[in-house]
């Protein structure tokens, strides 16, 4: 999944309290054995720093059978070692006793598309919203579900479906101003936002910012995105204020994401040894058959943990030389700023929030996409196929500053830079980045974001 298991911000030093942990939660098991917070405890801290923990989970959850928790990551488990058909059961069961239970539902959806179940894979939403038709939230994580794999024709049925038990309710209106702008329909995006009018609504504002984007309305997307930057609704904004910016010939573009200093390529201190050895472990951790639909990867894999919580020696080796080149980078930014985005954080303690390998196959690349609750964000080059391989420049490489296709707008990337392995690039969180498709061989990193403590 998109996102961890556990809310998990880690410096340097958290692995080896991740560590400390363990230890300290293997003695009070050992002091209760019966004891099912302590039971889950354990279980999660295996199971993110990497060991086998399905057996753990199992135990916690026959010591608390209500804890819907345990039965989740127990299935995610089960998944990670090799038994999707497990953790789909496991799933399902749960399922049979809390038939609304929306996070099981959305795990085992996941698990069914990353399975290789494309056609069918909602069927437990469909069975649970008709079952249950008077619950909006039921409706709406079915659509989700849908959205999410870009099934128009079948998201669209699902809210004609609800809205035949819910009526009109704003939650569906809101779901067919998303629906009419991803089609293409912006005559009735528009209509559909004027019917709704304003509110304290983020989702709605983005709404609105697209649509000027996709009409070519780049004075309403600016005043738009502008309006945001006071709010929670900030780190979304930043990125389509750039393009509204880079439209228009307002030299602020330049000042959000153009600096040489923002994004930037470094060498990391790792032996080619230790390259290798580091392929070998993210290859084991690469077992599913596509990548989770919320992600940005297509024609490849994405685990869905964090990384570098992991045990192994060498993950602890690539943490701590991520971590000189991140100081370095961050060293080298322009001075503060208040009013931008990255020039205005604290720089000192730095935190890395979130980590993932990607693996990337033939044609594989990511989706031009933002990371709204990092700071810095990376792509650290593991292993790559031979210049023929990967295909001619410029295949394989990461680019930035360019909006995502689905806007149907002529801006080229600001830049792009050839992966070299054992390097890693370092850029603004909220500036727009993806990557070129590959031609041939396996393209495998690790991402991750880093933010002030």
């Amino acid at each position: 999944m998109a996102e961890p298991l556990v809310a998990v911000a880690l410096a340097h030093r958290a692995a080896q309290r991740m560590a400390e942990a363990d230890a300290a939660l293997a003695a009070a098991r050992d002091q209760a054995p019966d004891d099912p917070r302590i039971a889950f405890l354990y279980a999660q801290v295996r199971f993110e720093r990497g060991y086998r923990a399905a057996p753990l989970f199992a135990r916690a959850r026959a010591l608390a059978p209500a804890n819907r928790d345990a039965v989740r990551n127990h299935a995610l488990a089960l998944s990670a070692e090799g038994d999707p058909a497990g953790a789909q059961a496991a799933l399902v069961a749960a399922l049979a006793q809390w038939p609304d239970w929306l996070d099981g539902l959305r795990v085992l959806a996941s698990l069914r598309w990353v399975a290789g179940e494309m056609t069918d894979f909602d069927r437990a939403w469909a069975a649970a919203a008709r079952a249950h038709p008077a619950q909006p939230g039921l409706w709406l994580g079915w659509f989700g579900a849908l959205a999410q794999v870009r099934d128009w024709p079948r998201a669209e049925a699902a809210l004609d479906e609800a809205q035949g038990h819910l009526g009109e309710t704003r939650a569906l209106l809101s779901a067919r101003i998303f629906l009419a702008g991803e089609v293409g329909a912006l005559d009735r995006c528009g209509a559909l936002l004027d019917r709704i009018g304003d509110g304290d609504d983020d989702f709605l504002r983005l709404a609105r910012i697209r649509l000027a984007l996709r009409r070519g309305d780049a004075e309403q997307a600016r005043d738009g995105a502008l309006a945001m930057l006071n709010g929670a609704g900030a780190r979304q904004a930043w990125p389509y204020l750039a393009t509204a910016w880079r439209l228009l010939g307002d030299p602020q573009a330049d000042w959000l994401e153009g600096d040489p200093a923002f994004v930037r390529a470094h060498r990391v201190d790792l032996s080619g040894d230790d390259l290798r050895d580091l392929a070998d472990v993210l290859r084991g951790l690469h077992t599913a058959a596509q990548a989770y639909p919320e992600q940005s990867v297509r024609g490849g894999t994405q685990t869905d943990r964090s990384v570098l919580l992991r045990h192994e020696p060498v993950i602890a080796r690539t943490r701590a030389a991520l971590f000189d080149a991140v100081r370095a980078h961050v060293a080298a930014l322009p001075p503060p700023d208040p009013r931008h985005p990255l020039l205005s954080r604290p720089r000192d303690p730095l935190l890395i929030a979130g980590s993932w390998s990607v693996r990337l196959n033939a044609g594989g690349f990511n989706v031009t996409h933002s990371h709204p609750l990092g700071w810095l964000s990376s792509a650290f080059y593991v292993a790559l196929p031979d210049a023929a391989t990967m295909g001619a420049a410029p295949a394989g490489h990461f680019h930035w500053g360019a909006p995502p296709a689905d806007l149907g707008l002529d801006l080229p990337p600001r830049g792009m830079i050839a992966p070299q392995m054992g390097h890693v690039v370092l850029f603004p969180s909220y500036v727009w980045h993806g990557t070129v498709p590959v031609a041939g061989g396996e393209r495998l990193n690790i991402a991750f974001d880093a933010v002030p403590a």
